[in-house]
């Protein structure tokens, strides 16, 4: 199973799909499963789904070898005619992003590695931070020494921290790709709890009852970011490169 680590040295690319209804997510679902099952790119590494927990959506966290391989993905005619068009069909947003792994830490009971796995029981969060390409570093900086802190928080398995480099949405009509802000202009965060109660506790949390520490944190983290959005996912299916494609 895939695992997140900045010293792989991967392109990852995290892609947010919403929809409107459950049902449009199980269409979306059966659609990423398919991709995932029969993929053979060149530079492809691995591919996670994960169903949307509290709005209708998904994510696909993917491992590629380097841009180049990803841009010649998107170059292809099966992405622009078939897999395109389906995301236009199913979606009502859809948000491509490149990043890197800047940390991936985890609460010691949760071993050496921070695994992404349908055989795990994780209530995962993805966050996108939006901020401004001068104060990446400092949000990266931010949120990453976050973690020492939260291994007190009853609940938490693990968070990393990932660079944005680049978003791309679906344009006009066709199967091309266009440019959602500007490089360098946000920052992700992907956490694993073990429950959505755990994690709604964390967040609902009174501010007299928060550590100093927690608060200084959030609010240099508030700070400097211009947007947030966010959503709680299982993940359902995951395959890597070093597996045999589904026939």
């Amino acid at each position: 199973m895939p695992f997140i680590n900045p010293e792989d040295g991967h392109l990852t690319v995290v892609n947010l799909f919403k929809t409107e209804t459950h049902q449009q997510v199980d269409r979306l679902v059966g659609e990423m499963r398919a991709i995932v099952d029969t993929a053979a790119f060149p530079g492809w590494v691995s591919s996670t789904v994960h169903r949307g927990r509290e709005r209708p959506g998904t994510a696909n966290f993917i491992q590629w070898r380097g841009s180049q391989d990803l841009e010649s993905r998107y170059a292809g005619a099966e992405f622009k005619h078939r897999t395109v068009p389906v995301f236009r069909e199913m979606t009502t947003y859809v948000r491509l992003m490149q990043t890197e792994v800047e940390s991936s830490r985890r609460h010691p009971s949760q071993g050496g590695a921070t695994e992404i796995s349908p055989d795990r029981d994780d209530y995962t969060v993805i966050e996108v931070l939006d901020v401004e390409p001068a104060d990446q570093d400092e949000l990266v900086a931010v949120l990453a020494a976050a973690h020492d802190w939260m291994l007190e928080v009853p609940g938490y398995r693990s968070q990393s921290v990932l660079r944005g480099i680049r978003s791309r949405g679906l344009a006009g009509d066709g199967g091309a790709l266009s440019a959602i802000g500007t490089d360098h202009d946000f920052v992700l965060v992907y956490s694993q709890w073990d429950g959505e109660r755990s994690y709604d506790a964390f967040c609902t949390m009174a501010e007299d009852e928060k550590p100093p520490v927690r608060c200084r944190t959030e609010a240099k983290r508030n700070a400097l970011t211009t947007a947030a959005d966010w959503n709680g996912y299982r993940v359902v299916h995951s395959r890597s490169a070093s597996q045999a494609a589904v026939a």
